[in-house]
């Protein structure tokens, strides 16, 4: 009798959930998975704090999304908004689209990418010779319902910077060649990771990330022998290490899950918007991201946590993350670490003077740093 051995085609990844410290950048990704029109979220940090082990981290613990089969976009089968041309054509031609389940995509932008690899290209030879729209899809396509890493997005090129906003704020790519236009939709979460030593982004690019978070290396030696034992065992055993951690992905996968399904039923007060405005009015903030991305993110927050009316204590948790990045008038100067966000919330909403805020004084490093 043969026996058959069967490998998993997937790579082992780190588990979310035994990645230790960093609650800024967790919250932030976890935030704009429940609902990205936040905007993406921009790490800024030291080397080998683990920042792509996170991002990927995340990705994996994503439940699985329907797709149309053999569509290059990963149209959605009902949503309308997350269709193809092509896919919207067949539909409205009555036919009934094959679906198959799909991992949430994760895709690296390399830091040496052109337009047209981002973008796609059209042929333009065969569109005039045969008479059809030959298109070769991008990364943005291939990102689309998923999410979109650039590590070190401080270094790429201003212009594909913005390719990339406009893309990821609209929820369209479209790409234009010798008068022959084609578009497809490119919905997904924008995150951008750097290490501020290396220079910053300007700061009308800046302000175009929904939230900004800060990680640090971590100090405490005890926290570091952990950090370094836990990735020891996951190199050693991944598919153990994993097991162990089975049960919280999964309830970690549901609260997701939960949450999206909640989110539009969550509600925030007018006079808390109201005061979120005010904070924004008096840090003079430029325009009106800062307010309603804030917004957003309380709702996601009070989404994520089960709950369908938003607190100040949700706002409280969100507001710098959300801010401190549009105080920066000047390209030269540094990023505000959340103390005069801080400050304004507490008077604005009455409050006493808190202590240092915990993700100043958090400065654990997530399990798997190194990239």
């Amino acid at each position: 009798m043969n026996s058959t051995v069967v490998f998993s085609s997937r790579r082992a990844v780190f588990p979310f959930t035994a990645i230790v410290g960093q609650e800024e950048m967790k919250l932030a990704l976890l935030l704009n998975v429940i609902d990205p029109r936040i905007g993406g979220v921009m790490i800024m940090g030291d080397r080998g704090t683990g920042k792509s082990t996170t991002i990927r981290a995340l990705a994996d613990l994503l439940p699985e999304i329907e797709v149309v089969a053999d569509d290059p976009f990963n149209s959605h089968p009902q949503d309308p908004e997350l269709m193809s041309d092509g896919v919207k054509a067949r539909v409205a031609a009555g036919e009934t689209l094959p679906t198959v389940p799909k991992q949430v995509p994760m895709v690296d932008l390399p830091l040496g990418a052109t337009e047209d690899r981002v973008c796609g290209t059209i042929d333009i030879e065969k569109a005039l010779s045969e008479g059809v729209k030959a298109f070769e899809p991008g990364l943005l396509a291939k990102a689309n319902r998923g999410i979109l890493y650039v590590d070190e997005v401080n270094l790429l090129d201003d212009h594909l910077v913005d390719v990339l906003l406009d893309s990821a704020a609209s929820g369209w790519n479209t790409v234009e060649r010798e008068g022959i236009s084609i578009r497809h939709p490119a919905r997904f979460v924008l995150v951008g990771s750097g290490n501020p030593e290396e220079g910053e982004l300007r700061p009308q690019l800046l302000d175009r990330f929904g939230m900004h978070a800060e990680i640090r290396t971590v100090k405490d030696p005890s926290l570091r022998v952990q950090i370094v034992e836990q990735r020891s065992q996951f190199d050693q055993d991944p598919q153990g290490f994993l097991s162990e951690h089975q049960d919280a992905q999964q309830a970690m996968s549901q609260k997701i899950v939960n949450a999206q399904a909640l989110l539009c039923k969550v509600t925030l007060d007018h006079e808390l918007r109201v005061q979120i405005s005010q904070i924004c009015s008096e840090l003079d903030v430029d325009g009106l991201r800062g307010d309603i991305v804030t917004n957003r993110a309380a709702r996601a927050l009070a989404a994520l946590e089960g709950r369908t009316e938003v607190t100040v204590a949700d706002i409280r948790r969100v507001i710098t993350l959300c801010l401190r990045h549009r105080l920066r008038k000047d390209p030269l100067e540094s990023i505000d670490s959340g103390y005069k966000v801080s400050k304004v919330f507490n008077h604005t909403f009455g409050l006493a003077e808190d202590e240092p805020d915990a993700a100043k004084r958090n400065g654990a490093s997530p399990v798997g740093a190194g990239r």
